[in-house]
């Protein structure tokens, strides 16, 4: 197979995406041998990209930025799973294989630096946490950090990770010059329900500590309260405690939508819930007649939220002059108005 001296002679220069994606077609993910295991047990694949930039649609921005694809945050609900089928995994491997491109920030640069490019706004990490542990050791986070400050063009980051505030510095020259928002992915603040969600992630105070960290560097951030998750981070008095610790933490802004479930992601998320809280199913399948929730509920939730953000005095993106980047961070895709049930269905939360 002309893969395999990439992936088998030392030295070589790692392979494609496209060559993984045949490797792995013909072998299974057990053929990645080269995946390197760390102490996380995930397996780190290194591979080569073709390019960095990646144009989107049905956005409120174009262009986005992921040097990593695969996720150890391992968030049960996150949207980016049915996107392993690109390197024909499935979505329960979203959490334990991880790719990492190797040579992004250059090729980065390259487009960068095309007299095509005008400059647009970017959004980093809208698919898989470009702060997720392994950016310790790679640094391809910062890298495109400063490759975008370089060629100040302005940037959205969405993250997890409280390592953002090591990039402090490189964030208030965004800031300062050609523009930088900062969304930090909080959706609940109840640590059971995190612990169950989101296993691999920092606690959701240890997010906060680091947006007051950013806010008081001068930096606007803000927090997504996404994914709202039916029956288990939904019921208004905890939607109230997650509003007010993110009102204490000086947040600039605060975004929500509620989960939506497609494709590879819904199989891995209802198997999970079925496990977790098997009282739920069966409204669940209610509920996600289709990928949305219905839009009676979705209605219900954000009214909610709309009273919390005006009692804790913490605007939504719109009001904070936030309208770059969306609901990544569980949710990255537009929900609009689906046909609603006959009856609301917050009492489902409660």
């Amino acid at each position: 197979m002309e893969i395999a001296p990439l992936l088998f002679d030392l030295g070589r220069t790692p392979p494609t995406t496209r060559q993984i994606a045949d490797l792995v077609r013909a072998g299974g993910a057990e053929a990645l041998i080269e995946a390197e295991r760390r102490a996380d047990a995930a397996r780190y694949q290194e591979v080569r990209c073709r390019s960095a930039l990646n144009r989107v649609k049905g956005m409120p921005f174009e262009w986005t930025l992921n040097p990593y694809r695969g996720c150890t945050h391992g968030c049960h609900y996150c949207y980016a799973r049915r996107y392993q089928t690109q390197f024909e995994l499935g979505a329960d491997d979203f959490a334990s294989i991880i790719f990492v491109k190797t040579n992004f920030v250059e090729v980065l640069r390259r487009e960068l630096a095309r007299p095509s490019w005008t400059g647009e706004y970017i959004a980093l990490g809208t698919a898989t946490d470009c702060y997720q542990p392994i950016e310790g050791h790679y640094k391809l986070t910062r890298g495109t950090l400063e490759a975008l400050r370089d060629f100040r063009n302005p940037v959205g980051v969405v993250t997890k990770g409280p390592m953002i505030v090591r990039d402090k510095d490189l964030l208030k020259d965004l800031t300062a010059g050609p523009g930088c928002g900062v969304y930090v992915s909080v959706p609940t603040v109840d640590e059971d329900a995190w612990r169950r969600l989101e296993p691999g992630t920092a606690p959701p105070l240890q997010r906060l500590r680091a947006v007051r960290e950013l806010v008081d560097a001068g930096i606007r951030a803000g927090v997504l309260m996404n994914p709202i998750v039916p029956g288990i981070t939904s019921t208004p008095a905890l939607l109230e405690r997650t509003m007010k610790a993110i009102a204490d933490h000086g947040a600039r802004f605060v975004g929500c939508n509620v989960m939506f479930l497609e494709g590879g992601t819904r199989d891995h998320f209802m198997r999970w819930l079925a496990h977790e809280f098997p009282h739920l199913v069966e409204g669940y399948n209610q509920l996600y007649a289709g990928k949305y929730a219905h839009a009676t509920y979705r209605k219900e939730v954000q009214n909610v939220i709309g009273l919390l953000r005006k009692k804790y005095g913490v605007n939504g993106r719109d009001e904070a002059e936030d309208g770059n980047v969306s609901q990544k961070a569980g949710n990255s895709e537009d929900q609009s108005e689906r046909e609603a049930p006959e009856e609301g269905y917050f009492a489902f939360d409660l």
